[in-house]
């Protein structure tokens, strides 16, 4: 048997409602749903149906807090690179992790903390009405656009944007949702199109930036990275000390990942300590290292080159926490042993603070 387990953590540290829930999903079918337990943990068996909790879509009705009693069938091991965990609670994103990458030890597959983000960042006090200057019709098929790429129903979902900006080419929520259609399509020259045309429209709208952002990133265009993410730092009220008083935050996005960004594009130009600086800033950042483990290592490679072997373990030692069945954590492993070795030969007064 092969058993998946983890935990479920708020990104600001509030309690988790009592009604979250992870399902595994398999080519957009659901197969298990658990609930959380108050703590957060959850686990699930994938090798059978048996006590877990079912969706309806999963086999038929289920009374929830008894065993199923659908057949055993589970989940053959060569098919779970094409699963992944959906985890959903009242007042917070959903969040999906795949499962492909993650190793089973002792036949079982430890996920880690799944951070769910809060929905809004401060209730009553953020408020978005662009959708709302579209005519009703625009709205309309905007609106089943967003339940059909819920739905994994992508061709519906990009025919329902297109025509929503068809009725109304000004509509830039419905040019951004039809970018990210086209970028899980892999159209991602369409999808850079669609996101430009957004923030041509609505010059302060955060979104399209980080999603041009996130394709630089993935293509290493390092000074168009360094460019947008520059734009989403600038445009954010909230990263301006400065401000007194009250603000009424007009997007209730959180566009975190831009810090990792600008930090290795920093970094792979060889501004270190810019790189360090928004490195940092990403490292603190409620779950974004949760969700950029990615961010430990380069602070580690950042450390190494400044000498400061101490703190290059602590950061390797982080992300071995947060990753520790990553396909480079025998890698990381290695590396992290030579520093311990490394760190231990230098003198006590030299040993950095």
């Amino acid at each position: 048997m092969l058993f998946l387990q983890g935990r479920v953590v708020t990104d600001d540290g509030s309690s988790l409602p009592s009604d979250a829930s992870i399902q595994c999903v398999c080519k957009d079918s659901v197969l298990q749903q658990v609930y959380a337990t108050p703590h957060g943990d959850f686990s699930m068996q994938l090798g059978s149906r048996a006590g877990s909790f079912l969706d309806a879509t999963a086999g038929g009705p289920v009374q929830y807090g008894a065993p199923s009693k659908a057949p055993v069938t589970g989940i053959p091991r060569g098919e779970l690179t094409s699963c992944e965990l959906r985890t959903s609670a009242s007042g917070f994103h959903p969040r999906d992790v795949m499962l492909a990458g993650l190793t089973a030890l002792g036949g079982t597959i430890d996920v880690g903390a799944v951070v769910v983000q809060r929905a809004i960042k401060v209730e009553g006090a953020t408020l978005n009405a662009a959708p709302y200057k579209a005519p009703k019709e625009a709205r309309t098929a905007y609106e089943k656009g967003l339940a059909s790429e819920k739905n994994g129903k992508l061709a519906d979902a990009c025919e329902y944007f297109e025509k929503a900006v068809q009725i109304y080419p000004g509509y830039a929520h419905a040019w951004f949702q039809l970018g990210s259609v086209l970028q899980k399509e892999d159209q991602k020259d369409a999808a850079r199109a669609a996101y430009t045309r957004a923030t041509a429209i609505d010059t302060r709208f955060l979104l399209p930036y980080l999603s041009l952002a996130t394709l630089a990133y993935q293509a290493e265009d390092w000074p168009e990275v360094l460019n947008l993410t520059a734009r989403i730092f600038d445009l954010d009220p909230l990263n301006h000390a400065n401000i007194t008083g009250y603000i009424v935050d007009l997007d209730p996005s959180n566009c975190a990942e831009a810090y990792f960004y600008n930090a290795m594009a920093n970094y792979r130009l060889n501004h270190i300590d810019d790189a360090e600086k928004s490195a940092l800033k990403a490292e603190q950042r409620a779950d974004l290292p949760t969700r950029f483990p990615q961010v430990h290592l380069l602070l580690a490679d950042i450390f190494v080159l400044k000498k400061s072997y101490a703190n290059a373990i602590s950061e390797m030692q982080a992300y071995l926490e947060l990753a520790p069945y990553a396909k480079d954590a025998d890698q990381v492993r290695k590396h992290l042993a030579k520093l311990e070795k490394l760190n231990g030969s230098v003198l006590p007064s030299e040993k950095p603070l």
